[in-house]
């Protein structure tokens, strides 16, 4: 019998939506009326999560929130909004860029239809397998200031990006090769250049809304989805799929934005507060997602119910073969930007 249920997160995010009025399809460009910074302490910042508490995305965020109200001596007030309680990740984009919210999460698996430039984080087979090489990458400089003027345009500024692990694959049987792919309808977040990748495969991309992928597996309306560990383990995608591949084909990258005209409004000693908790947290952000990775992996072992493949050097580069035409595609949407975005990244000292 095919066991249905409704968490309660899931209905405070259908009234959120209601009350909300928000569209799934932002309107480029509009970046709203932002008040002004007061200097009448305390104040508080909103932060809106795309992940529900005990997420990657909530850990890091309430250690924000201790952070900042411990430089600011309670100045700064933080206000965490995990996901659910005020829409879905395009949402809570457009949020921050109307300034509705001060901080968000945003994922390139939907921003790169307004960002086409974060679509490179969607690309497979790109990114260093080595976690330390991969931290120095996403915290250069460099990086993130060729990043800068895309996220401008959308009235975003970009803070920092926040690694959340390998994205994994479920789905009912083994992904050991491009041809398991072949009509295989999997959840991809909204970009079409996160759904390109699968589609490089031979997948049929469904972009499933985050709070709806348990039971559209549950139902048989999609055959698999990706995520990382630790989303997996928390949205109990495990109990309505039998196998878990991990091909160590894409992180799970997010940044970290706030609205551009309310960051260049902030009072000095306001910013440097923001910069001095980003900076401190940096570490923080790659030992939380590695142990809650770790954990989550353990847990799912431990209870059974789900077959772990690992794929081995000859399996992935079958897959890397396959999945290179879609940087193709990502140049024809981003031109030179995306051209010295993608030559930083495959020229990065690798070990």
């Amino acid at each position: 019998m095919i066991r249905t249920y409704i968490r309660p997160w899931l209905a405070l995010a259908a009234c959120s939506l209601m009350l909300s009025g928000c569209s799934d399809d932002p309107a480029p460009g509009n970046q709203g009326s932002v008040q002004p910074i007061s200097e009448k302490y305390p104040i508080t910042w909103r932060f809106a999560l795309e992940e529900i508490e005990g997420s990657v995305q909530h850990r890091y965020a309430e250690a924000f929130r201790s952070r900042i109200e411990g430089i600011s001596d309670g100045r700064i007030e933080v206000d965490v909004f995990p996901y659910g309680s005020l829409g879905t990740s395009t949402q809570l984009t457009e949020l921050a860029r109307n300034g509705s919210v001060n901080l968000a999460f945003a994922s390139p698996g939907h921003l790169a239809d307004t960002v086409p430039e974060a679509g490179i984080f969607n690309l497979h087979f790109l990114m260093p397998e080595q976690p330390e090489v991969a931290r120095q990458l996403l915290e250069d400089p460099e990086l993130i200031a060729q990043f800068q003027q895309p996220y401008q345009q959308t009235g975003l500024q970009l803070l920092g990006f926040i690694p959340e692990g390998w994205m994994a694959w479920t789905a009912n049987k083994p992904l050991r090769a491009p041809d398991d792919f072949e009509g295989l309808r999997i959840r991809t977040m909204t970009s079409d250049i996160a759904a390109e990748a699968y589609r490089a495969y031979g997948a049929e991309p469904a972009q499933t809304p985050y709070s709806q992928v348990y039971s559209d597996l549950q139902l048989r309306k999609i055959d698999g989805q990706t995520n990382p560990v630790f989303a997996i383990e928390e949205m109990d995608f495990h109990e309505v799929q039998t196998t878990l591949t991990m091909a160590r084909a894409s992180y799970f990258v997010a940044s970290i934005v706030s609205n551009q005209q309310w960051y260049n409004n902030l009072p000095d000693r306001e910013r440097t507060w923001l910069n001095e908790a980003m900076r401190d947290l940096a570490e923080f952000a790659w030992d939380s997602q590695e142990t809650l990775n770790r954990q989550r992996l353990e847990r799912m072992m431990e209870t059974g119910g789900i077959q772990i493949v690992r794929l081995n050097e000859d399996e992935r580069e079958r897959f890397r073969q396959t999945s290179l035409p879609v940087r193709d595609k990502y140049l024809e949407q981003t031109g030179e930007t995306g051209q010295a975005l993608l030559e930083f990244v495959e020229n990065w000292p690798q070990p």
